[in-house]
């Protein structure tokens, strides 16, 4: 649960997108998780943030190609990520690794592949997937707080940090510039939802 929980604060935020983060179902409005951005360790492209901001993802207007060079690349890039060990410092062989599996695709660089990945990314955050429409991340954080505030199961701590990060996920939502790209992910939700999300439960 804390896992979602982190990956939505993540989505909105923008700071956590490449970290690998396992889902949980979202309840009643949401029967399943929101699909977790894939792992990745490499630098991804994002502006350099002023001192104490967040780093601000580069928006882009997302094509067929991209996406489709995403869903080919994945298994190549997971079979990567699952050799590494969590919080290694990347080896400049495995960079090269990543660099190789992008270009295979269609990427000029593992860069803008990561760019590409969290631009989908943020448009997935707002799906709710039993729907597979997109709602936007306000609905998506805030049926996901309820099921926190329900949750029997979970520590007193644990429930209270959740809520703390979907509170301020909720404060800071990342607006989708190029409004297109949801009806590109839409048309692609269900390939999307498999090779970037965890086992959905």
């Amino acid at each position: 649960m804390r896992e979602f929980v982190r990956l939505v604060a993540a989505a909105l935020s923008v700071a956590c997108l490449a970290a690998a983060i396992a889902t949980a179902p979202a309840g009643e409005a949401l029967a399943q998780a929101t699909p977790a951005p894939p792992q990745q360790t490499a630098p991804s492209t994002q502006t350099a943030p002023a001192p104490g901001q967040p780093p601000v993802l580069k928006q882009i207007a997302l094509t067929d190609k991209q996406i489709e060079g995403v869903l080919a690349a994945q298994k190549d890039m997971d079979a990567i990520t699952a050799k590494l060990a969590d919080n290694a410092a990347l080896d400049p062989r495995i960079t090269a690794q990543f660099e190789d599996v992008a270009r295979k695709n269609g990427f000029a660089s593992y860069d803008e592949y990561s760019n590409v990945v969290d631009n989908i990314s943020i448009v997935l955050a707002g799906f709710d997937p039993a729907a597979k429409q997109y709602v936007g991340t306000d609905v998506v954080i805030k049926a996901q707080i309820a099921k926190v505030e329900a949750d029997k199961k979970m520590s007193p701590n644990d429930k209270k940090e959740a809520l703390a990060e979907l509170n301020d996920a909720l404060k800071s939502p990342v607006p989708i510039e190029n409004k297109g790209n949801i009806d590109l992910v839409a048309k692609y939700y269900d390939k999307l939802a498999d090779a970037l999300g965890d086992d959905q439960e």
